[in-house]
Order: structure tokens, then sequence, then C-alpha cells
């Protein structure tokens, strides 16, 4: 595979972030811990409550708690950790007790924006596909694999068994894409709302992780394009005949 190590740099650098969003047990958050330290860009990862209760001395059942449903925690998380524990901070407006759904979602909005602005992180959930979908210095990445390849990695880093592995990866996709639905109204299996869809099935995550470096340099070198001169026909010519459509019942009938 290509190694983009030498372009990424001046390139790549000009990208704000990158935002994950994955089916449970994919590998996506794995894959967005291994982008990030390939970048040396920040993570901001909301599976970290283990970390995150030891460096705000809660239990790990009150920053799960949190982390789920509570922005306000957020803002702690983002200012307490990185991909190494190390302090980060991004420089987000007070944000008080959240005690509604609608300051809920303010609280989210101005920690993913704040971290944006800061630039040079890997966001991975928290809605933050829709809430930068504007953004052209952002790319978007989903991460998916067939159900019983995410049971069998569930399986192996969590320790569970079958029908365990298999009703956590249920509540945790039904819990996120009613997130996203309720919040959004939107669909996180909807592949129009990323630059680019990898199934895990085969590739490798370290692989995976060397496909988005690319994808990150090749939007980058975008930038600059107007948006009129972006698409699929982007320097093709046009057909020499029109295209014709298939015709089952001609195809039968040569045959």
């Amino acid at each position: 595979m290509t190694d983009v190590n030498a372009s990424k740099e001046p390139v790549a650098a000009q990208m704000r972030a990158i935002t994950i969003s994955r089916e449970y047990g994919s590998g996506g958050g794995e894959i967005g811990r291994q982008l990030a330290r390939r970048l040396g860009w920040k993570l901001i990862d909301h599976e970290v409550a283990e970390q995150v209760a030891r460096a705000l001395n809660v239990s790990e059942a009150e920053a799960d708690a949190h982390d789920e449903h509570s922005d306000n925690f957020m803002m702690r998380l983002l200012s307490n950790l990185s991909e190494n524990l190390a302090p980060v901070s991004f420089p987000v407006e007070a944000i008080p007790n959240v005690i509604s759904p609608e300051e809920y979602d303010e609280a989210r909005r101005k920690v993913v924006e704040a971290a944006v602005a800061r630039g040079q992180v890997v966001i991975i959930g928290r809605g933050s596909q829709v809430l930068l979908a504007g953004r052209r210095d952002v790319l978007h990445v989903r991460i998916i694999a067939p159900l019983e390849q995410r049971i069998s990695y569930v399986m192996r880093r969590e320790g569970l068994d079958y029908a365990r592995a298999q009703n956590r990866i249920q509540s945790k996709d039904r819990d996120r894409a009613r997130f996203l639905s309720s919040t959004h109204q939107r669909n996180p299996s909807d592949e129009h709302l990323y630059d680019i869809v990898l199934n895990t099935a085969v590739i490798e995550l370290g692989d995976v992780v060397e496909l988005l470096a690319l994808a990150l340099e090749k939007k980058a070198r975008k930038l600059n394009t107007p948006v009129e001169e972006l698409g699929p026909g982007t320097g093709l010519p046009n057909y020499a005949a029109t295209p014709g459509n298939f015709n089952m019942n001609e195809t039968s009938a040569k045959a």
C-alpha cells in the first residue's frame, strides 16, 4: 500500500477533523485510535469511560451514564483526555448543568465546534458527521462489518459469550440510531453522510487506517476546488453514444 507519510504533512494538515461513525464491533473505535496516532492528531472518543472515571474520580458507571447523555460531562472529558490521557484543552465557554434535551444538544454542539476550531482531531460518534456535514475540511467516515464478525470481535475484546455479545451490539446500534434519528432526523447507515464507507470484513484495521490517511490527503487536495468542478463526472468525456437500457427480454432471446 502506498505510504503517504511524506506528502500528508503539507496537504492533510489543512483538514480540521475526521469523524468516524461505526457499527458496534466493527473496529471503528480502534481504527480511530490508530488513525489519530498515525496522524499525530488528538482523539475524542466517548468509549473511554474507565479512563474518564479515573481522571475525574467518579465511578465507571457514572462516567458511562454521563458520557451517554450529558455533554457537560463530555466537556470535562475533552479537557482531561487525549489518546494517551495527556491533558488537552479546548476553549469551550462554560456550560451549565444539562437538564433538558435542548441544553444537552447545545452543549454537544459547542464541544464539537470547539474541537474542530482547535483542529487536527479525530471525533468518534456524537453525531459529528451531521454537525459538521457542511464543512469541506472534515473527512466523514463510516466503518461497518457483518454481524457475525462483529459478534466475534466483541466476544474477543470484551470477554462476552455469544448471546451477550450479540445483545450488546444490538443495544448499542439501536441506541446510536435512535440518538441520530431523534436529534438530527438522520439514519447513521445513510451512506450519503460520509465521504467513505469501509467494511472491515476482510480489510485489516491497520490497512483501513492507511486508506483513511490517503482519503484525508485526497480530500484536502480538493479544498480549493470550486464546488461545480467536483463530482464523479469531473474530467470525464461525454459518452460516444447515449447509453442504452439493459433489456432482459432481448438478452434472453439472443441466448
